[in-house]
């Protein structure tokens, strides 16, 4: 049966970005691998999606540091888990490599579907400066992008989301999320009371590099194109 939301119920869509509109584990697989062969070192995918997602969670535990350094901490500690040391320049090159990382196919296109109908707003876990290299493959500008940069706190802290429902200044019964982690996004919006679509890029095959979560989306779509579909 093919979902369908009542879009007129919603002023603004609100969006994860990485993960969910931005295929960030091609992008880390991209960087992190050739590094471990350079190093005569290798590892499955599975494995370091898990690792990935695992220290990420735990960095961003602590106290607030910019998601650069988060970056670099998450490839040292694989470095001190496999057994050697990433070079200065390799550290600080992780971050970058941000400006390779490409929108899922679905991307595009559905955001320009949809911009004319809605608000639309990302709330990322996310530095400006590295969302600057994204911005552009994105192809629109949003109404306003949410970073934790700015709220000096990391998704699943509602802190990020409760600042975007000042800042998009509509009652949040009419915001709708759009999340592809459970754990960073559904989790903490349903908390809050939005209603929510989990974006299962994995197709019911694990979280990839984010832990797992027991969240209840309010509705379950494959891709961002079938989000259009379903607010048609």
């Amino acid at each position: 049966m093919t979902t369908k939301i009542d879009g007129n119920r919603y002023d603004a869509l609100t969006f994860d970005c990485y993960g969910t509109m931005i295929d960030w584990e091609t992008g880390l697989m991209g960087y992190i691998q050739p590094l471990l062969e350079s190093h005569d070192a290798h590892a499955v995918p599975s494995f370091l999606l898990d690792f990935y997602g695992r220290t990420e969670a735990k960095l961003q535990s602590g106290p607030y540091r910019p998601y650069r350094k988060i970056l670099e901490g998450i490839l040292e500690a694989l470095g001190q888990r496999l057994g050697l040391r990433p070079s200065a320049e390799a550290l600080a090159n992780f971050p970058d490599s941000i400006g390779d990382w490409q929108p899922f196919p679905d991307t595009v296109p559905a955001l320009k579907a949809l911009g004319p109908r809605f608000q639309l707003v990302v709330v990322s876990n996310i530095d400006d400066d590295l969302f600057d290299l994204t911005q552009a493959k994105l192809g629109i500008n949003f109404d306003h992008v949410v970073t934790a940069a700015q709220v000096k706190a990391y998704k699943p802290d509602h802190r990020v989301f409760t600042t975007a429902f000042q800042r998009i200044g509509v009652d949040k019964k009419r915001i709708l999320h759009v999340a592809q982690s459970r754990y960073h996004d559904i989790a903490p919006a349903t908390a809050l009371g939005l209603d929510t679509v989990w974006i299962d890029r994995h197709d019911g095959h694990g979280d990839g590099a984010t832990i797992a979560a027991d969240a209840r989306p309010t509705w379950t779509l494959k891709s961002l194109a079938e989000l259009v579909d379903a607010l048609a």
